[in-house]
Parts: structure tokens; sequence; C-alpha cells
């Protein structure tokens, strides 16, 4: 039984991949900062035996250390979208700690390293997410050549920060503002499918290095807004809001706690989200992307239509199937 060391286990793709390992016999061990908020919802992922749960700081060197002990395979899927207090910023989450895991990775001898990235990190030279990302990168593979960097367009899921949050804003708001025209393109691509790209690589042993992780489809920033309205049965007002004003309000989000969006975050949206040309794509490994954007979101989107879980296509859908 291969022994699976995972940290960020407990966000979006890691309850996801969590399912996905243990089902097909891979003994997982998941690292969390607070053991009694996060611990009860990954011991239902698998198996009685599969799972190990492990309360750490990502700054505990010591006791990270210990658990490479055991380990097979080391899976780093820890990142944030914005800078919050002291230790959590940009360089410490996104460069230091992924750094250590790979100097680990390598003194113990594990089998592989897999690293979360970013799509599109290596245009957008301005902004700090993106230059800690790619920090983080050379310095993995500084230290473990034989890594393997996934890079994935935005995911989304029921459990998402993307997805889900738009539908929100876009339920409660008479307009929406649109960034640079909402021309950005993205190619998202669906939590099961990430997770399936990584277990692929895990099963059949391939150390691929960089990876770039897209959905099926490319859509713009607006069209992802329409198709979202679509699903809600709303019609809202698509504004395209000047840069200047966009900055503004953004300093202004950005002194609350979860910001809807900051100054960084939108530097990252002058760039496409797409596929470069420069690495191999999930496609090129053989793990193609299987699910389509706007069937999967039509699954859960019902929570944001009049009458929410009682909403007539819902009932409809499922008396078709």
């Amino acid at each position: 039984m291969k022994k699976v060391l995972i940290f960020g286990g407990t966000g979006q793709v890691g309850t996801h991949l969590v399912r996905k390992l243990t089902k097909n016999n891979y003994r997982v061990t998941v690292i969390t900062r607070n053991i009694h908020e996060k611990g009860h919802k990954i011991k239902i992922m698998g198996n009685a035996g599969y799972i190990d749960l492990v309360e750490a700081s990502i700054f505990e060197e010591k006791k990270i250390r210990n658990l490479f002990e055991n380990a097979d395979i080391c899976i780093n899927l820890i990142g944030i979208l914005f800078e919050k207090k002291k230790g959590s910023n940009f360089s410490n989450i996104h460069s230091v700690f992924p750094s250590l895991l790979a100097r680990l990775s390598k003194e113990y001898k594990l089998s592989n390293f897999i690293h979360l990235s970013a799509l599109g990190i290596d245009r957008a030279s301005d902004s700090k997410y993106a230059n800690s990302k790619l920090e983080g990168e050379k310095k993995i593979l500084k230290y473990f050549p034989l890594a393997t960097i996934l890079r994935p367009s935005i995911v989304y899921s029921s459990s998402d920060n993307f997805t889900c949050n738009f539908m929100t804003l876009l339920n409660r708001l008479p307009f929406f503002p649109l960034y640079y025209y909402g021309k950005t393109k993205f190619t998202p691509i669906h939590c099961s499918d990430l997770t399936d790209i990584i277990y692929y690589v895990i099963s059949k042993k391939l150390y691929p290095n960089i990876v770039e992780c897209v959905g099926p489809e490319v859509f713009t920033f607006k069209e992802i807004l329409e198709k979202l309205l679509e699903l809600i049965g709303k019609k809202r007002f698509l504004i395209p809001l000047p840069l200047p004003f966009a900055n503004i309000s953004a300093s202004i989000f950005e002194l609350l706690p979860e910001p809807l969006i900051t100054r960084d975050q939108i530097k990252l949206l002058k760039y496409d989200n797409v596929i470069t040309g420069k690495y191999k794509t999930n496609s090129d490994i053989g793990s193609p992307s299987k699910r389509f954007f706007y069937d999967e979101v039509k699954k859960y989107c019902y929570m944001w239509k009049e009458g929410g879980q009682f909403s007539t296509s819902k009932y409809i859908d499922k008396e078709i199937k």
C-alpha cells in the first residue's frame, strides 16, 4: 500500500483527491492546521484505516520532517489568493514552504513530489501572486528535479470559491462589473478532472515536470458570467469598469477579512488563462478533461435559483435521467 502525504488536503481539491486515492487503496496522511474544525470532513472520505489526520502548522519544520519518514509520495495543494497576516504571505506559502517540501522529498527519497501551481503565471510578471508561484516552481525543480508541477486553470465544483461566489453575487446585485471588458479568456477545469490527473500521474508513475491542466472549453470572463446567469435564471447588467475605478474598489475590498477582489488579482485578469504551448497539457500525458462547464454547474446551480432545492428544473432533470 502506497503512503501519500497531502498538504492542503482539507480544501476543495484535497477533499476530492483524498476520496479518489483511498478508493484506490492508497493510504493518505492529511496535514491540517485545525483538526477539530476540518477533521470530521476528511474522516468520512475513505474506509477506516486509510486516512490519518495530523495537526500541524506549515511552519513547524521538525514536526513536518517526521512525517516524511514513512511516506512514498508528497502532494502540496496549499495556496492563497490574497495575503493575510504576516506569516501567510505569497512568498512563504508559494515559495519557501514548497521548497522545504521538495528538499525533504529528496532527502527521504520519496518516489514523487506533486505540486499544484497555477496557469498563466509566466505571463503575469507584474503580479506578486504569479511571481511567488514562479519562484516556488524554480526552487522545487532545483531541489527535486523529478517533481511534477501541475498548472491548472480556474478549478470549479459545488464547493469552489469561483462559481459559487459569482452565483451568490449575481443573485443579489442588480449589476456586475466587467474588468478589462470581460475579454480575458479562461479554460475552467472541474475539480474531479484535476484529481483524475493527479491520480493518473501517481498510478502510471509519470514524471512530466510541468503540465498545464485545462478543461475542454475556452470562455471569456463575460461568457462565464452569462452562462451562470442563464443557469440561475437571472438577468443582470454587466458593466465594463474602468481600470482606475477597479483599483479603487479593490483597495477598499482589501480591508475586508475575505476580500472579493484585490489589486493584485486585477493585474492577473489582464492575462488570458489558457495553454501557452510551452509545456505538455493533461491531454498530452493521457488524461484529458471530460467534464463540461455548463453541464457540471447545472448540477448544483439550483441552490441559487428561485425555489432552491425545490426548483422545478432540478426534479425534471431527475425524472429525465
